[in-house]
């Protein structure tokens, strides 16, 4: 089971499909009764879908793998699973999420098939391996969760809601790895991967991370321009935002004044807790909204039956 784990990534796959009933939340009608078949058809196209894709990559990336420190340990490098069953698995996987994500809808279904063609093929086989900003179209999979999960009672996904939860997930990708390629830099460069740390150096990368951390709060700070914004967004996503800057210029201080990475730890954990918190708090707002309107309707009809 631990190999098996390992091989589907199955830390990232959580998140997936956290991320997806987010954004499957934020989309389910209010009129609408819950269905248990429906949800678990969702959450098996995301489960199967990621994690196949993730065993297909490790199979792509074996080689580079067994070169880096961090990675030589994973389950195909150190040669306790084939490539080819790593393929085997991953593409079963796959064919069993798409699957899946046809009992839900077509839109489920196109974006799950973009998501994995995207994430195995031009990022894991160019974008990641010949170019130091491979990292932002890469966040375009890597992003695509929350879509899913919203496609699946609403298909229709280019409107400000879906739009806002994806550029969310999208933004919060760049400081989240380029943080993270900062720590494992000489990693990075062992096994022939020009991530930005790597091309441009720490201090030049901390720039950019500054860019996407800035538009990232800002976006999460303009929740109610796009969405449900209420007593949760006052009470988790405004002081959450301004923790994470301050967390930033705290690692990019310590980068620059004493050149050493001790504080990318507490940014890099800020960062990822914000993305749960920041897609958690519209759908607690929109559904304790909606709670409180139909309190008041009820409310309102008692008074008038008692009148």
């Amino acid at each position: 089971m631990r190999l098996f784990f390992d091989l589907t990534k199955s830390g990232i796959v959580v998140f997936v499909l956290v991320t997806g009933a987010a954004g499957y939340a934020m989309s389910h009608p209010f009129e609408t009764a819950w269905e248990l078949g429906h949800i678990l058809a969702t959450l098996s196209a995301l489960y199967f879908l990621s994690a196949g894709s993730f065993a297909i990559n490790q199979a792509q990336e074996s080689h580079i793998d067994a070169m880096m420190p961090r990675t030589a340990g994973r389950p195909v490098p150190s040669g306790r699973i084939s490539r080819a069953q790593a393929y085997i698995l991953g593409f079963g996987f796959v064919i069993i999420g798409a699957l899946a994500a046809l009992l839900v809808n077509t839109t489920v279904f196109a974006i799950g098939i973009g998501t994995v063609f995207l994430y195995n093929v031009p990022y894991t086989m160019w974008w990641k391996r010949k170019w130091a900003f491979g990292a932002v179209p890469g966040a375009i999979p890597g992003g695509a969760s929350v879509l899913l999960g919203y496609a699946a009672n609403q298909p229709m996904i280019l409107m400000p809601e879906p739009i806002y939860l994806f550029l969310l997930m999208f933004l919060w990708q760049m400081p989240h790895f380029w943080s993270l390629a900062i720590r494992f830099r000489e990693d990075y460069a062992a096994g022939g991967i020009p991530v930005l740390p790597v091309r441009v150096g720490t201090e030049r990368t901390l720039f950019h991370i500054a860019l996407y951390t800035f538009a990232y709060v800002a976006t999460a700070a303009a929740a109610p321009y796009f969405t449900s914004a209420r007593w949760a967004y006052a009470i988790l996503v405004l002081p959450l935002s301004f923790i994470v800057v301050w967390q930033f210029l705290k690692f990019f201080r310590s980068v620059i004044d004493r050149h050493e990475k001790s504080r990318w730890l507490p940014f890099f954990l800020w960062t990822n807790l914000s993305i749960l918190i920041f897609l958690a708090a519209p759908v607690i707002d929109r559904w304790v909204g909606h709670a409180i309107l139909m309190s008041d309707i009820a409310a309102e009809f008692a008074r008038l039956g008692d009148n």
